[in-house]
């Protein structure tokens, strides 16, 4: 039963993130850097202390009360997390959107489910998974090979949203990467033709996969916070199993360090392009952006809360990053359909793609079981 509440809070969380991007295009009259960072103060500054209040009344003394080797660590995570993301659109850049994306995604779901899991082999910690425990037990072999199914199901992804480019080359397209610079060509941009350089990009995913999987880290390191969180909850209401909220306190001190980041690049932004005048511009609906920016936000954040929800059933092992990657994979693709952004393309193409869809379903399907047999 816990696995299986695990796998469906998971699939809500991923539901959010692979949606939260929508309410974006509602937004009307100002530059990507604007209502980026708009949206980001709800979701890196305003709704998770209020989340964390409504769920944990206490959590300031926790945070006061955190040593600040924990702050320090949980802090620089995010920040190298928020890099993460911001060298996503780099890797696009370089790569093209499907391949860029796909060795990205990939990445950041190893990394992020192997590397605690190698860490705690060499640092013993109880209740944390070891790299010798997934591959020495057959819950763990069955967690592994859901890894590299999901991983095979994004490079089917990949493969389709290739062929979606070259089949759809010379067509009107919409230019998608908040980094692009110049007035590049938008269909030879989004193709990585302009400015497809293999190496320089590859190194950039390899550095975006990393440095976005430090949220998980982030989580581990964080994790004292939890922990006495989880340890009050427990003791006020006994017999009642594990907190679900205990994480909520841990986002607090992570999304400060990608809100550092975030801004800093978004203000930066915001002075090359001259686009500060979006927050005051009475030509654009600026109440109107701004409700669209705080849905977009909140949205956002609810992946990580509804993460923290499936991990306390599941344990922050790397069962929990891979089915939060595998959701947010699969919303986004399956929300690629409904959208009708592959219309156009060959019944090949969208077979692929479908196909992927499938694979990345299966991969959710072992991890879950596996899980289930811990």
């Amino acid at each position: 039963m816990n696995a299986l509440l695990g796998v469906i809070f998971h699939f809500v969380g991923g539901f959010a993130s692979g949606s939260f991007y929508i309410p974006y295009k509602k937004v009307k009259g100002w530059a990507w850097e604007s209502y980026w960072l708009v949206g980001g103060l709800f979701s890196w500054l305003i709704v998770p202390p209020i989340a964390a209040w409504f769920t944990i009344p206490n959590f300031t003394e926790i945070i006061s009360q955190a040593s600040g080797t924990t702050l320090g660590f949980a802090f620089v995570f995010g920040l190298l997390w928020g890099i993460g993301g911001l060298t996503y659109g780099l890797g696009v850049r370089y790569l093209g959107v499907s391949l860029g994306s796909s060795i990205i995604l990939g990445l950041c779901m190893v990394f992020g489910a192997l590397i605690p899991a190698i860490y705690y082999q060499f640092s013993p910690a109880e209740g944390k998974d070891t790299i010798g425990m997934l591959t020495g037990s057959s819950w763990g072999i069955t967690v592994m090979g859901g890894l590299l199914v999901c991983v095979i199901g994004i490079i089917i992804c990949g493969r389709a949203g290739m062929m979606k480019e070259k089949e759809l080359a010379g067509s009107d397209v919409q230019n998608t990467d908040p980094h692009a610079v110049g007035n590049a060509d938008t269909e030879a941009h989004l193709s990585g033709k302009d400015e497809y350089k293999f190496g320089l990009g590859l190194a950039v995913a390899i550095v975006s996969g990393i440095l976005s999987a430090c949220f998980n880290f982030g989580i581990e390191a964080a994790k004292p916070m939890a922990d006495t969180a989880n340890e009050l909850w427990k003791a006020a209401h006994p017999g009642q199993g594990e907190f679900l909220y205990q994480n909520n306190v841990s986002y607090i001190i992570i999304l400060w360090g990608g809100l550092t980041t975030n801004l800093i690049w978004c203000l930066m932004l915001n002075a090359r392009n001259k686009t500060y005048s979006d927050y005051t511009n009475k030509k654009t609906p600026i109440l109107s952006n701004i409700i669209f920016c705080a849905l977009a936000g909140t949205t956002w954040f609810l992946q990580f809360f509804f993460y923290g929800m499936g991990e306390s059933k599941m344990g922050n092992g790397p069962s929990s990053w891979i089915l939060h990657m595998a959701f947010i994979i699969l919303i986004a693709n399956v929300w690629g359909l409904i959208l009708k952004e592959w219309k156009g393309v060959s019944r090949k193409t969208m077979f692929t793609v479908i196909a992927g869809i499938v694979v990345i379903l299966l991969s959710v399907l072992l991890v879950g079981w596996g899980n289930s047999m811990k």
